[in-house]
């Protein structure tokens, strides 16, 4: 550890479960890097939904990881433990972490960073590793993504909503999505999707049938789960894939197996934080010959909904529990 660094720092956790009220500013002792892992000073975190539900007590962090909330940061390499590349000292990294984001320094295994850009500004890194690692893992890997399929994803004004739509665009797939809002929509546009339907007020199996001239779509990318599910199914192609990655909208869901055998349907989804450092180290590796070009040059940036100052913490989770927020909420922690 080097000699300059704080024995201790500050970070944003909980005591006890609850509403963001529960968030509170806490003391504790500086991380040390263990074997291939690098120390960040954070200069800014990414809110992501996980946080919230962690926060709320239904989403508990694996063994051996932060108790603190965050799972995305931007910042600088400040010490490295055993194993991990010497040159990555100083680097400007973005990563994916399994927790401890809302805090002034944070541990990351070394192959979950992905090195910045020069022109990249640090609120745009932090806004991008756990929509990307899961977009990437999720829809072109379990979803078997390729040129010219239909993809339909649910919640599209979403960090994951947006970073699908962009994604999907930049590798040529015809994109349909929902949302909850004219305004809502009319972003979803913006982003390039070919569709946007107003799950309030139209029926999107309808409207994606309609679209499709009643072909389907490829792939759902799904995050309600519940009673979305058969319909989901309704909405799917043959050789449809349906992907899960949250359940906002309930644990079960019934379905006709019938059409799941008719349709030849795939029916997967995956949770990211439990999965092992090897398999995070080998999506990011794919991540970075593929994806990151993409952001790198411009071609993608995650949309930016507001700042928040980490001691604000509990307004930002307020902000995305209410459901207005369009693409990603960060906390600046030390800024840059």
């Amino acid at each position: 550890m080097a000699a300059d660094l704080p024995e201790t720092m500050t970070a944003v956790g909980f005591e006890k479960p609850g509403g963001p009220e529960v968030l509170c500013p806490q003391e504790m002792p500086l991380p040390v890097p263990g074997a291939n892992q690098v120390l960040i000073r954070v200069a800014y975190a990414g809110i992501n939904r996980p946080d919230v539900i962690q926060r709320q007590g239904f989403y508990p962090p694996p063994p051996g990881a932060s108790p603190i909330p965050g799972l995305e940061v931007s910042g600088t390499v400040v010490a490295i433990g055993e194993g991990a590349a010497p040159e990555m000292l100083n680097r400007r990294v973005c990563a994916l972490v399994s927790g401890g984001g809302y805090a002034e320094y944070c541990l990351a295994h070394a192959a979950h960073c992905l090195t910045l850009p020069e022109a990249m500004p640090l609120d745009v890194a932090a806004a991008i590793p756990e929509t990307l690692f899961t977009v990437w893992h999720n829809v072109f890997e379990r979803g078997w993504a390729r040129e010219g399929d239909r993809l339909l994803v649910h919640g599209g004004t979403s960090g994951i909503g947006t970073m699908a739509i962009q994604l999907a665009k930049a590798f040529e797939l015809t994109v349909i999505a929902t949302a909850g809002s004219e305004d809502k929509c009319q972003a979803i546009r913006d982003l390039g999707a070919d569709l946007a339907i107003n799950y309030k007020t139209q029926d999107f199996v309808e409207e994606v049938k309609a679209f499709t001239g009643g072909e389907g779509v490829d792939i759902v990318l799904d995050m309600v789960s519940g009673d979305y599910v058969a319909r989901n199914i309704e909405c799917l192609a043959d050789d449809g894939r349906h992907v899960t990655i949250a359940v906002l909208g309930g644990l079960k869901a019934e379905i006709n197996m019938a059409t799941v055998m008719r349709k030849r349907l795939a029916l997967t989804g995956s949770t990211l934080r439990p999965r092992s450092d090897e398999f995070k180290a080998l999506l990011a590796d794919e991540i970075y010959n593929y994806a990151w070009p993409l952001f790198s040059d411009g071609s993608i940036a995650p949309v930016m909904d507001r700042t928040f100052a980490l001691a604000d913490a509990a307004a930002a989770h307020a902000r995305m529990e209410g459901g207005e927020h369009i693409g990603k909420i960060v906390l600046e922690v030390a800024g840059g």
